[in-house]
Formats: C-alpha cells, sequence, structure tokens
C-alpha cells in the first residue's frame, strides 16, 4: 500500500530571528500598554505578519512600521494601502537615519525658532540577536520618543529592569536607566508565538526619563565609560578605569565621589557611577 500523505503544511522556520506572535488577546495587551495613542505617532518595529498593525491601524493617528524582510514588508503594502494613516518602510532599524525620518523638515525651521519634535511612541516584538542594538539606537534618539513597549527574552528584561548589586546589573541595565524607567508588564509562554522560541519573553515598558541633567552630565563620554567599567565584570571599577585613566586621577576621582578603589561596576548606582565620571573629568582637566 502506498504511503498516507501527510496534507498539514509544515511549520514555518523563523527567518531573521522571527517569531510570530500568534494570540490576538496577547495583542491587544500589548497595544493597550502603549495607552491612547488617538492623537499619537507610533513606530513600529519588526510588523511581521501584522498582527500588532492592524490593531494600530484603527487606533493611532499615524502609523510607521519598519519591517526588515522583503516579502513580509510587501505583503504589509499590500493589507494596509489603501489604510492613509499607515506607512510601510522595508529598511532595518539600525540604519535608519532618525533625524531625517522625524527631525525638522528643510523650509519648515525658522531662525532662532526651535522646533520641538512630536513625542511618539514606539512598539515592537524585537529579534532577540539584535535587542540590546536595537534599544541602545533608540536611547541614541530618545529624544523623539516618550514610551517604549516592547517584546524581549525575559532574561534581557530581568537585565535591564535589574538594580544595583543584584547578579543580573549590568552595562544594559546602567545604559537603559540612564534613559528610561523600565517595567515588566507581563511574561509570555515560547506558545505564544510561531514558531515557538525555546524562551519565555517579556513585555517591557521604557518610560523616557533621560536622567543626564539630573546627574550633572554635559556633553558626551559617559556611555563609554559605563562601557569602560563594566569592560570585565569579574574586576574591580580600578583595574578597569586604569586601561584609560592614570592612577592619580583615578585615585582622586574615587575619593571626591566616595567610592571605593575595590568596588565593582554592578555595586553602583547610576548616581554613584556618574559622579566618578564628572570627578574624573575634572581631575583630568586639572592635571
Amino acid at each position: 500500500m502506498p504511503k498516507a500523505v501527510s496534507t498539514r503544511r509544515p511549520q514555518s522556520k523563523p527567518k531573521l530571528g522571527q517569531h510570530f506572535l500568534a494570540s490576538e488577546d496577547v495583542a491587544a495587551r500589548i497595544v493597550d500598554a502603549l495607552g491612547d495613542v488617538t492623537e499619537s505617532t507610533v513606530l513600529e518595529i519588526g510588523p511581521g505578519r501584522g498582527i500588532l498593525t492592524s490593531l494600530l491601524a484603527r487606533r493611532a493617528r499615524r502609523l510607521i512600521a519598519v519591517e526588515l524582510d522583503r516579502v513580509l514588508a510587501a505583503q504589509l503594502r499590500l493589507k494596509f494601502g489603501m489604510a492613509r494613516t499607515v506607512e510601510i518602510i522595508e529598511a532595518d532599524v539600525l540604519a535608519i537615519d532618525f533625524d531625517s525620518l522625524f527631525g525638522p523638515k528643510p523650509g519648515l525651521s525658522r531662525p532662532g525658532i526651535e522646533i520641538k519634535p512630536e513625542p511618539m511612541k514606539v512598539v515592537g516584538n524585537l529579534p532577540y540577536y539584535i535587542t540590546s542594538d536595537i534599544l541602545l539606537r533608540l536611547f541614541e534618539f530618545s529624544k523623539y520618543f516618550d514610551s517604549i513597549v516592547v517584546m524581549v527574552q525575559r532574561e534581557v528584561a530581568d537585565r535591564i529592569a535589574a538594580q544595583p548589586g543584584s547578579r543580573d546589573y549590568g552595562l544594559l541595565s546602567a545604559t537603559a536607566q540612564l534613559y528610561a524607567r523600565a517595567d515588566k508588564l507581563f511574561t509570555l509562554p515560547p506558545g505564544a508565538f510561531v514558531p515557538p522560541p525555546k524562551v519565555h519573553s517579556t513585555v517591557l515598558r521604557l518610560t523616557i526619563e533621560p536622567q543626564q541633567e539630573k546627574l550633572g552630565l554635559v556633553g558626551d563620554g559617559f556611555i563609554e565609560f559605563l562601557r569602560l567599567s563594566f569592560s570585565q565584570k569579574r574586576k574591580t571599577l580600578w583595574n578597569n578605569l586604569k586601561m584609560q585613566y592614570k592612577a592619580p586621577e583615578l585615585k582622586r576621582a574615587l575619593t571626591e565621589a566616595k567610592v571605593k578603589a575595590t568596588a565593582r561596576a554592578e555595586t553602583l548606582s547610576l548616581d554613584e557611577s556618574a559622579a566618578v565620571f564628572v570627578a574624573l573629568r575634572k581631575a583630568q582637566a586639572e592635571s
């Protein structure tokens, strides 16, 4: 007898790290987490098959969806082609120039008049392998956003929301908390996605609240300082920083910031890290 042939379609494999949200109820909870978007512009990262896009198209004043996958982007354009409030952009979100996309347009600005961008909201199911890169990119252009609601790997959400002194606190924690207040909303099992990933996912809300002014940080350099501080987690702050700073400057700065040389970066609050950085800049300027 001939073998029976299955009529079931093989389960699709993820491309570009894609795991598509399968539940419309969960999709509604995620969109609800953005709050009232009827007067807002929403940037959706990785719309995929459009489960969030469909809800946002009915709610948001304007929706900009950025999709890297060429086939999916074409399908989304076909699906939302008649929706005047929806714009589908086929692009890598890491390569987008947000200043060109969201900044003042040529001819609209006037000398001496600063046009502040309208804060917009961000939502998305971020690919696990570039979650940190995408978040750092959004923080770099945080002036354009007021809140970010994203699905990330549960362990990444734990790191972002971790407090100083905990096992999960690190560079991503410090950087995220420099720009935003992090709230873990709810966690989803692998079965909430098609195809299911091997890990749980957490929906995270980041409310943009830049801390630079409060911490006395002027100009650039603090992110690089944090990278150096956390460069080798098992080493003390002193041993990591001495790769770039002279011993007398370090000793003076740590004393002024009231931080022990034997401390590790993960034990310091943002206030303490900022105090060391500011003191180091002062010590360098006076040496």
